[in-house]
């Protein structure tokens, strides 16, 4: 047996519903703060700075994804030979 249920309401009406707190304030707060810092940063044209934003682990974070995705990959290579 299917059943399917939809519910027409808006993601406040959703919020209020389910009692889940109004963090938009938080956010916005949160926002400002980020928005800030990120035009300060852009401003004294420190680009590492900035970027840090964008990548908080930096070019390492990077090299550490492409490399398990690598290995990843070589590992289901071995297991067709």
């Amino acid at each position: 047996m299917k059943v399917t249920v939809n519910i027409d309401c808006t993601p406040e009406e959703a919020r209020t519903f389910l009692g889940l707190p109004d963090v938009s304030k938080l956010q916005d707060a949160f926002l400002k703060e980020m928005r800030k810092s990120m035009e300060t940063a852009a401003q004294s044209g420190n680009m590492q700075e900035l970027m840090s934003f964008w990548m908080p682990g930096g070019a390492q974070g990077w090299q550490d994804m492409q490399k398990a995705f690598w290995d990843a990959a070589m590992s289901k290579d071995k297991g067709k030979g």
